[in-house]
This record gives structure tokens, sequence and C-alpha cells, in this order.
């Protein structure tokens, strides 16, 4: 049964900013995943680890976000921190550009993430 009388705080645009930049980046650091799936080698494993954790952190901060969790906050500022080191990660290859892009969205995320949780770099 749903509960009537309970109202969610009002979805405020930096919070519909900050979602949108972490499905952005979510989805970009699954196709650089992919991407670097194809070319193979150390230096590629070692980035997709990192891509891995910050897909999925960026993903499940969005969600926190869109459910008004009271944890969000704390997520938030998980999830800057995991797309600075996908940042950092992608820019150890700086000719390729699917990298570029991703630390592009990465940092961009991050600094999203940064600001709803209060945090200053």
């Amino acid at each position: 049964m749903v509960q009537t009388g309970t109202t969610m705080p009002a979805m405020t645009k930096q919070m519909q900013d900050c979602i949108e930049a972490c499905m952005n980046c979510h989805g970009v650091c699954e196709e650089t995943m992919s991407s670097c799936m194809q070319q193979g080698g150390q230096a590629q494993m070692q980035i997709m680890r990192t891509l891995m954790d910050c897909s999925e952190t960026t993903r499940m901060c969005a969600d926190m976000m869109m459910r008004r969790s009271p944890m969000s906050g704390e997520m938030c500022a998980m999830c800057a921190k995991a797309c600075d080191m996908a940042a950092e990660a992608c820019m150890s290859v700086p000719d390729d550009p699917q990298l570029m892009r991703c630390a592009e969205a990465c940092r961009r995320c991050a600094e999203m993430c940064r600001a709803m949780a209060g945090v200053r770099a």
C-alpha cells in the first residue's frame, strides 16, 4: 500500500544535472571498456578495472539520487573518487581518442558529484 502524506524532496536542477552526468559517464565507461577489450594488452586491462569501478559507481549513484536515498551524499563523494581515478587511468594513454573522451566524461561527473556531496577537490 502506498503511504500518503509523505513527500519526497523536490528534484533540484543540480541533482538532475548530476544524474545526467553520472548516466553519461556510465555509458562512456561501458563503451570505453569495449574499446579496451578489442585492443587488449596489460595496460588496457588495468584501465578496464578502473573503468568497471567507475561504471558501476556512477550507475549506483544515479539510482540513489533518483530515489532520494539519504545516503546519496556519501555515494556522490565515493563516485567522485571513482571518476577521478578513472579519468587518471584514461589519461595514461593520451593518444587514444576514446580514452580522452572517457576521461572528460569522468572529470565532469566527478565535478558534479563533488558539488552534490559538498566536497571540494
